[in-house]
């Protein structure tokens, strides 16, 4: 795949995961996915933030807990925005809250947390030298990004007012669509819409930036919340080596729509999903 450099407004760009022993993660997801692990904090920081690349090519990051957040793991998601400042004023017209106010991440840019209407936090992030995954769609790298909550039109209401998104209606489930977006990757990657169309992708699936999970009564107290996808060879052997490494298989590996997946939830207890892409099944509905 290309390397990416940059996103438009409204698509998921980056990931992180807060951990309390940030170096111990560092060698489980280093080990899982072959991460070269680097921490990008100068030298006598308070905490750190470790790196994760593939060839050279950011991936995703592993950080110590931020000042004033949960002392738990977690997995981050951060979509990219041209003006923070502007879009948390959207969020609060919108009905969400504002975690963290704007602050700028050294010269790497300029992010917010925010939460939607039913708390599901996540970041915004405005570039600086910073420009999210470089890399994506490959072993170890950034998949997708998907919204668990139980009140689907809220859910509507806000990402829309806020990023212009649209919800899109699959056989593999509900998808969050960002119009103009295919047009980019177009742009971007001349022939990638002809090739999906080849692959036999539905209708309106290039313009998908994310997932949207409503969270059913048999799910308990889940709380709302935005969940991460890794690309992966072999589900399989990803999750025989996450046991390896102490993680635990929450479930799967499972057959699903174009994929087979594996839920999986570190040693500190942070949870992913493992996908590996499976065109034969194509067929099979969510």
């Amino acid at each position: 795949m290309p390397e990416r450099n940059g996103y438009i407004p409204g698509v998921p760009c980056w990931v992180d995961t807060n951990q309390p022993e940030p170096q111990a993660a560092a060698a489980f997801y280093g080990g899982l996915f072959g991460w070269a692990v680097e921490d990008s904090m100068p030298p006598g920081s308070d905490g750190h933030y470790f790196m994760g690349r593939i060839d050279g090519r950011d991936a995703a990051a592993i950080s110590s807990i931020p000042s004033g957040a949960p002392a738990m793991a977690m997995w981050n998601t951060y979509i990219w925005v041209d003006d923070v400042d502007g879009s948390v004023a959207k969020v609060r017209d919108a009905g969400g809250t504002v975690v963290s106010e704007p602050f700028d991440v050294m010269d790497a840019g300029r992010m917010a947390v925010v939460a939607d209407p039913e708390g599901a936090p996540f970041c915004l992030w405005q570039a600086g030298q910073h420009k999210g995954s470089t890399v994506v769609n490959e072993h170890g790298a950034l998949n997708f990004n998907g919204l668990a909550t139980r009140d689907v039109e809220r859910a509507q209401d806000f990402y829309g007012a806020v990023f212009g998104w649209e919800v899109l209606s699959l056989a593999a489930g509900l998808m969050w669509t960002l119009p103009g977006y295919g047009a980019h990757l177009e742009e971007s990657t001349p022939g990638l819409r002809a090739q999906m169309e080849q692959m036999g992708a539905p209708a309106g699936f290039i313009d998908v930036v994310a997932a949207l999970r409503p969270i059913g009564p048999d799910d308990g107290a889940t709380p709302a919340h935005w969940d991460v996808t890794f690309g992966v060879d072999d589900a399989e052997a990803v999750a025989v080596r996450a046991k390896e490494l102490g993680a635990n298989v929450v479930s799967g590996p499972l057959d699903a729509p174009w994929t087979r997946v594996v839920v999986i939830e570190d040693p500190q207890g942070a949870m992913f999903v493992a996908s590996q892409f499976v065109p034969e099944n194509s067929g099979i509905e969510a």
